[in-house]
């Protein structure tokens, strides 16, 4: 419980932090044009276009567990973690895995990089330079902290597939789903949760 309470709480903060910034921008720029939760993506699908979204969705899901598959053996043996607090900890941790998947980090992350990021470059220099920057920066964050830990060959290789992943999200959201962030968000969430029950079953 105590584990769950904790990542609600830390749920809540990320969102702050990471909104922020956005937050502040569509104050300054579109507060008079449209809704918060629609300038970053926070928004329906267009249900006649919801099977092909699902259908590239489910694709880019199986390379990100892929990814995660491959990116969890690579920092086996690893401390500190995102999913390190819940190695060992089995059906105990699955509210905590939910919050952390779901809240904690892929809703936090998607409204920053393919809700801020990607739209408002995209909105000034086109699509291509949104899309390209925002799963640089992507890959940047999620692959580099591992450099040191995972040696310079394979913390590379983990970013040039963050990356790739994150640029597909991005094309799902941007020309498959209307700007919509909640397929990236799902893609996002699924990868995560997979993470935190490797962890708690120790299935790696």
């Amino acid at each position: 419980m105590e584990l769950f309470i904790n990542k609600v709480v830390s749920s809540v903060l990320e969102i702050i932090l990471f909104s922020l910034v956005p937050f502040i921008w569509w104050l300054i720029t579109s507060r008079k044009k449209e809704s918060f939760f629609h300038w970053v993506g926070l928004k329906k699908v267009d249900g006649a276009k919801t099977k092909a979204v699902i259908k590239a969705a489910a694709i880019v899901e199986v390379c990100f567990l892929a990814l995660s598959f491959y990116m969890l053996y690579a920092v086996k043996g690893v401390e500190d973690l995102a999913t390190s607090e819940f190695t060992g900890l089995g059906v105990k941790a699955l509210p905590a895995i939910l919050v952390y998947a779901l809240i904690n980090t892929a809703l936090p992350e998607e409204i920053l990089f393919r809700g801020f990021i990607l739209k408002r470059i995209a909105s000034r220099f086109g699509y291509n330079a949104g899309n390209y920057i925002q799963c640089i920066l992507f890959g940047f964050l999620h692959g580099a902290m591992f450099i040191k830990s995972v040696g310079l060959v394979t913390g590379i290789l983990i970013t040039c597939f963050t990356m790739a992943i994150a640029w597909c999200m991005g094309h799902v959201n941007e020309k498959k789903a209307d700007g919509s962030i909640l397929p990236s968000w799902g893609i996002h969430a699924a990868a995560n949760i997979f993470s935190g029950i490797v962890a708690a079953f120790a299935l790696i």
